[in-house]
C-alpha cells in the first residue's frame, strides 16, 4: 500500500516529517488497525529515533488491541515493542549509540510502545547494537520473548547446568527461546506441546516432550526445579505438583487473583512462586545478543509480512497455531 492508499489520514503541517504507522482508535478485533500517516517523531533527552526494518508481534500487541490489557496510553495507540533497525538521530546526552548504527530491543514494557511504524523513538538504553551474524528479520523477532525468558529462567529462578527445567507451550514464542536459553545454562529440558511440534523442539535441545492432548503434565512430569508457566490459568497451580521442595514456579501470565495468591499457595507446597512482568533491560538484551551471535540463540520466524497486513497478523496471531514468531516489515 503506498502512503496515498492510507486510510484515516492525519493533517499535518507541510513541514512536519510523516511517518507510516498502523494506528488503532478503538479496541476491539483486528478490523481496528489502520494504516495511517502521522507526525514522525523526534528523539529526546536519552533517546534516539529508530528506523524500524523489522518489528516483531506477540500475544500482548493482540490482547492489547482488544482490550487494552496492560497498556495505560490513551487512545489512538499504535502498537509494536519489538524493534530492529537503523539510528537515525540520537537525541541531547546519547553516547551509546549513534546515526548509522544498527540496534535491536525491546521498548519499554506496557507504554513504550509505537514500533509497527517507519520510526519509532525509544529510550537509547533499552536497545544494543544488533550483531552482523543476525539480520533484521531475526534481530525484530527476539527482544520481547527473549527478554521474557531470559529474565523469568536466569534472573527470576537462575537456573544452573544440570537442574531439570518444564517450558509449558514450548514451541510458542516464548516458549521455544526458553528452551534455548535453558539449554545454553545447561539445563535438562522438558516441554508440553503438541506431538506435530515435537521433532522442531528436538531441534532446539528439548530433551523430553509431552503432548498436553493426551497426556497430564502433572502426572508425567516430576521433581523439576524450574517451571516456565507461559499459559496461565489451572497449569500455574498444577505445575507446583511438579516441582521438587525448594524449586522455583515463575509464571508470565498474571492473571485475575495469581499475582495476590501464588506466592502463599507456593509456600503450602514448600516451592517458590514468581509472577514476572517483561521490563526493558540493556544488560538482558546484551546476554540475548551475546547468545544470538554464538549460534545458541534464535528465533524461529513463522512468516515476515510488510506493515499494511499487520490486521492480517494479528488474525494469525490469534489462532494460536503458529511456530515462533510474526514479524512485520515497514
Amino acid at each position: 500500500m503506498s502512503n496515498s492508499d492510507s486510510t484515516q489520514p492525519t493533517s499535518t503541517s507541510a513541514s512536519t516529517p510523516t511517518m507510516r504507522a498502523i494506528r488503532q482508535d478503538e479496541f476491539g478485533g483486528a478490523e481496528v488497525l489502520k494504516e495511517v500517516q502521522i507526525p514522525r517523531p523526534a528523539p529526546g533527552i536519552g533517546e534516539v529515533l529508530v528506523r524500524v526494518r523489522a518489528a516483531g508481534v506477540n500475544p500482548t500487541d493482540w490482547k492489547n488491541r482488544a482490550a487494552g490489557s496492560t497498556v495505560t496510553k490513551p487512545l489512538p495507540l499504535v502498537l509494536g515493542w519489538d524493534v530492529s533497525g537503523t539510528v537515525e538521530a540520537a537525541g541531547p546526552g546519547v553516547t551509546v549509540h549513534r546515526a548509522g548504527d544498527e540496534v535491536f530491543g525491546m521498548l519499554p514494557y506496557p507504554d513504550g510502545v509505537g514500533a509497527f511504524a517507519e520510526y519509532v523513538v525509544a529510550p537509547a538504553r533499552s536497545l544494543v547494537t544488533k550483531p552482523e551474524a543476525l539480520d533484521h528479520v531475526q534481530a525484530g523477532a527476539l527482544p520481547l520473548a527473549a527478554l521474557t525468558a531470559y529474565q523469568a529462567l536466569v534472573d527470576t529462578a537462575g537456573v544452573q547446568e544440570g537442574q531439570r527445567v518444564l517450558v509449558h507451550a514450548a514451541a510458542g514464542g516464548v516458549g521455544h527461546l526458553a528452551v534455548q536459553i535453558a539449554k545454553a545454562r545447561g539445563a535438562y529440558v522438558i516441554g508440553t506441546a503438541s506431538a506435530a511440534k515435537h521433532e522442531f523442539l528436538r531441534g532446539l535441545g528439548a530433551d523430553e516432550l509431552i503432548d498436553y492432548r493426551t497426556a497430564d503434565f502433572a502426572e508425567a512430569v516430576s521433581d523439576v526445579d524450574v517451571v516456565l508457566d507461559t499459559v496461565g490459568g489451572d497449569y500455574t497451580e498444577r505445575s507446583l505438583r511438579t516441582l521438587r521442595r525448594g524449586g522455583t514456579l515463575v509464571t508470565i501470565v498474571p492473571g485475575p487473583g495469581v499475582m495476590r495468591t501464588l506466592p502463599e499457595t507456593a509456600q503450602k507446597h514448600g516451592v517458590r512462586g514468581e509472577v514476572m512482568i517483561v521490563e526493558a533491560d540493556q544488560e538482558g538484551m546484551r546476554a540475548v545478543a551475546d547468545l544470538a551471535r554464538e549460534g545458541r540463540l534464535r528465533a524461529e520466524v513463522a512468516g515476515t509480512y510488510p506493515l499494511e497486513q499487520a490486521a492480517k497478523v494479528h488474525e494469525l496471531g490469534e489462532t494460536n497455531r503458529t511456530t515462533g514468531k510474526l514479524v512485520l516489515i515497514p
